[in-house]
């Protein structure tokens, strides 16, 4: 059961980390606003498409980003709080052990986990969308919106080959499709052009024009022509460009349907695509280590207040995001496994976590 005093650290915990967030964003925003005035002022970007196209999409997504950080800074502050005050060693003194004193942290650990989870998988992304948008119109970043020579499969024993595909217009230009039984080529398709139908029903619509098939049936071939053709190719514009970040574009299930889709092609794109879905489960758990090291490290009362533990939490929290980081990189440039760089840098905060614990009782 919930007690009072699980909701006295709950409400200490979950108010220092939403007032954390504030403050942080709040002062990032500022400089943020500071730095890319100029080039809102340039491109002519409208207030309300900065306010609600671009701000309230930052704020959501560098809040999760940092999510680990803001937990951190929250559990030593206010648990430094209570010490210095002398609550902890009273609560102690009263019978409660460390490992009770630690259940109301992990309650508030289950809600941050949770709502950090759903926004990663399903918010965010919807909205870095909308971001990324914004910025390609009005802060000049550039978005990669073609690809050249694109060669994939669509089916089983079936190959698609575009030689230049431009996804601002959802057009492809040299388009080929090729379809083998047994290791032979039994029906040849081309198109001067191809163009995705956007507002279809269903996924993978596609309109070619000056088409040409022809069915090759040992010495015989057939052929067939004509102006315009309304086809179904296991094919999307997603599959055909990848811009920087995309990945971040797609919810936890899209993510999942494009990796599966992709490796049964055989592409081997889809690594960033396995560690953005690794990570996001990973950050999940990085609040319930990183508040153990913190509760821990700041649990005793010490002289000089809680200066050198901030210190250490930030240098720790900052350490678990560099890491983060790093092993993403490793995983994209290094063939290393992509869960296995998405679990280090938790497997090792974990073992620092549970050194940490051990100490905090003596």
């Amino acid at each position: 059961m919930v007690g009072r005093l699980d909701w006295y650290i709950i409400k200490k915990f979950i108010g220092t980390y939403v007032f954390s967030i504030l403050l942080i964003i709040s002062i990032a925003i500022v400089f943020d606003f500071n730095e890319n005035l100029s080039k809102f002022t340039q491109y002519h970007a409208p207030w309300r498409a900065i306010v609600f196209d671009y701000y309230a999409n930052f704020i959501p997504y560098y809040s999760n980003l940092f999510s680990p950080l803001f937990v951190f800074i929250a559990v030593i502050f206010f648990t430094s709080k209570l010490a210095s005050n002398s609550e902890i060693i009273s609560m102690l003194a009263a019978g409660v052990s460390f490992n009770r004193l630690l259940r109301p942290y992990m309650i508030s650990c289950v809600l941050i986990a949770g709502l950090t989870f759903y926004l990663n998988s399903f918010v965010i992304p919807k909205g870095t969308v909308i971001r990324q948008n914004f910025e390609s119109l009005y802060r000049n970043s550039k978005k990669n919106t073609s690809a050249e020579n694109v060669q994939l499969q669509v089916g089983k024993n079936t190959v698609a080959y575009i030689q230049h595909y431009d996804d601002k217009y959802k057009r492809g230009y040299g388009f080929s499709l090729d379809r083998f039984e047994n290791k032979k080529l039994v029906d040849h398709m081309t198109a001067t052009e191809i163009q995705y139908d956007t507002v279809a029903d269903a996924k993978y619509h596609w309109k070619a024009s000056n088409w040409k098939i022809r069915q090759l049936k040992g010495l015989k071939e057939h052929i067939r022509t004509g102006d315009v053709l309304d086809t179904l190719i296991m094919m999307e514009p997603t599959d055909l460009v990848y811009s920087k970040g995309q990945q971040e574009t797609f919810t936890s299930p899209e993510l999942l349907d494009y990796i599966s889709k992709q490796t049964s092609r055989g592409s081997g794109n889809v690594v960033q695509y396995e560690v953005e879905y690794h990570k996001r489960i990973v950050m999940s758990f990085s609040s319930f280590i990183l508040t153990i090291i913190g509760a821990s490290l700041s649990s005793r009362k010490r002289k000089g207040g809680m200066g050198m533990y901030l210190g250490i939490g930030l240098a720790l929290s900052f350490g678990y995001i560099m890491l983060q980081t790093v092993s993403a990189t490793f995983a994209i440039n290094a063939d290393t496994p992509p869960i296995l760089a998405a679990w280090i840098p938790n497997v090792i905060f974990a073992v620092i976590a549970y050194f940490c614990y051990r100490k905090a009782p003596n």
